[in-house]
């Protein structure tokens, strides 16, 4: 039996407790309505978690390159079998630790990463050929990747053999994330670099994560994280046809990422919906006929949005809900948040727990041991057709007005996005959307948990930041202003003459150009994006 690289094996029992067998897949009304087969409703395998479980992930950057090495040393003793990389603000929009406009920012919210020697530490002593990283960045994530190339380079790591994930979804920054600096068709020429390297260099890498985990968390419902996130594929898509780039390789290599609520039954339609509607996209919109490049193969996170600061342990029973739904759905990979985010950075003790109920659902609830065992649920697959039907209208709307580039300069998906978190957030102050602990059942003397050590001394740390800021500049008075001048010149000429993107930041990373010299030059290049 296939299991993900670094995790534990199921049991070969194919029974429940009581001994009763259990196919690998029940029929529905539809006999031809099977897991592994066009449009893939029912999931992208034939034998889904019974071949393969998830892959493991949490979500984990805080502090500096070392302290965030330390819990994925933690995390991975612990039976992750993937790393995903949370990076700070700065870091994101492309500024250096020591940038003034980065002061108060630095290992805030994710590990900082200004230089290849931050990379080459952050990922010190794990073998980058046997663990997969997801990378949740975009604005500069061609920068970062460059730096993840030349460390796995400097340590003897075969390109090829690199498995991974970089986020690299510029039109849902502009939609709702703003972390972005370059303006809209600027960045989406990077993001088709960065398709155009990866395709030629990095077999096992996928070039984008097609998110519309951040949307809903801005605030959109379930059919609109499904349009949105499928209408900016598309522009993907097109972009890459209109520079000459083979799509069904493209189709192949394409992730998704999305977020898991609280509704059980919609999000398990939602999943479903998802690929069916992608698979259709594809055929219909680019005539890829290949059954295995409509596959959609997705990430899922459970949402930190629906998370209380208010008795913070009703949020493990949110997450284990929201994860249920998530395999139930048919993911290929999952990050469970931990019950004391919406405190702060999680505890070792949080995260453990967080991974320890991925754990529990694969090898304790049997859930794993049947593809899409809620396929023929008339609820479920009534539900499933609701969320594919509307979703396909949203997108059809989005391509009337131009598609999904247009309408993102025109700010059309960030204004319904608006206007429901508004309508949501009406709901729960009215109590007619509940939220146990807050609005109903509230305990107005909750006890405190003195075990809940949310934040830890190291991470939260005022020194930290000036430790952080001290050894970078020590790092960059070290090295030859005129070379880096050079290097810098050469690479404002090589984005200028329109070469590929991430070739001229590798040559930069070797140099030692940090990612706020770069980011500067492509905004010399490009200019800045205003609203």
């Amino acid at each position: 039996m296939r299991t993900p690289e670094g995790s534990p094996g199921r049991t070969e029992k194919q029974t429940t407790p009581s001994g009763i067998p259990l196919a690998s897949v029940y029929a529905t009304a539809d006999p031809q309505d099977l897991p592994g087969e066009y449009p893939f409703t029912r999931g992208i395998h034939a034998d889904m978690y019974r071949g393969r479980l998830w892959t493991f992930r949490q979500y984990a950057g805080f502090g500096n390159a070392k302290e965030t090495n330390r819990r994925y040393h933690f995390l991975l003793a612990q039976g992750q079998s993937g790393l995903s990389v949370a990076f700070d603000l700065p870091s994101q929009i492309g500024y250096d630790s020591d940038d003034p406009i980065a002061l108060g920012e630095v290992g805030k919210v994710g590990v900082p990463i200004s230089s290849l020697e931050d990379v080459e530490e952050l990922f010190d002593g794990i073998a980058l050929e046997k663990v997969s990283v997801s990378m949740t960045i975009n604005s500069t994530a061609p920068i970062v990747l460059a730096f993840l190339i030349v460390a796995a380079r400097r340590r003897g790591v075969p390109l090829e053999t690199l498995r991974g994930t970089v986020q690299n979804d510029m039109l849902k920054e502009f939609i709702s994330r703003r972390t972005y600096r370059l303006p809209v068709r600027a960045s989406l020429r990077l993001v088709v670099d960065t398709f155009d390297y990866c395709r030629r260099e990095l077999p096992k890498f996928n070039p984008i994560s097609i998110s519309g985990y951040h949307m809903r968390e801005a605030g959109c419902n379930a059919i609109q994280e499904i349009g949105f996130t499928l209408a900016n594929a598309l522009a993907y898509f097109e972009a890459a046809r209109e520079r000459g780039l083979p799509l069904d390789d493209l189709a192949r290599r394409v992730s998704f990422f999305w977020s898991a609520h609280n509704h059980f039954l919609e999000e398990i339609a939602k999943f479903r919906a998802a690929r069916k509607l992608w698979a259709q996209l594809l055929r219909e919109r680019f005539s890829i006929e290949e059954d295995s490049c409509c596959r959609m193969r997705f990430h899922t996170q459970t949402a930190g949005s629906t998370l209380s600061a208010r008795e913070p342990e009703n949020n493990s029973v949110r997450v284990t809900v929201q994860a249920l739904a998530a395999v139930l759905g048919g993911t290929q990979s999952l990050h469970t948040n931990s019950m004391d985010e919406a405190l702060g950075l999680p505890s070792a003790r949080a995260a453990r727990t967080a991974l320890r109920t991925q754990q529990v659902l694969a090898f304790e609830s049997g859930i794993a041991d049947v593809a899409d065992p809620l396929g023929g649920a008339p609820a479920v697959e009534a539900l499933t057709d609701a969320v594919c039907a509307e979703a396909r209208q949203l997108i059809e709307e989005i391509e009337a007005r131009g598609g999904a580039v247009r309408a993102v300069e025109e700010g059309f998906q960030k204004a319904i996005i608006e206007e429901e978190a508004y309508r949501y957030q009406r709901e729960v102050e009215a109590g007619t959307q509940a939220i146990v602990g807050v609005n109903r059942f509230r305990d107005e003397t909750p006890p405190k948990d003195p075990d809940l050590d949310v934040l830890e001394p190291e991470v939260v740390e005022p020194a930290l930041e000036a430790e952080r800021i001290s050894e970078l500049r020590a790092r960059k008075s070290k090295r030859d202003p005129k070379a880096i001048a050079s290097l810098c010149s050469d690479l404002k000429e090589h984005l200028a003459a329109g070469r590929n993107a991430v070739e001229g930041f590798i040559r930069c990373a070797e140099g030692g150009v940090t990612l706020g010299e770069m980011s500067r030059v492509l905004v010399e290049v490009f200019g800045e994006h205003a609203e």
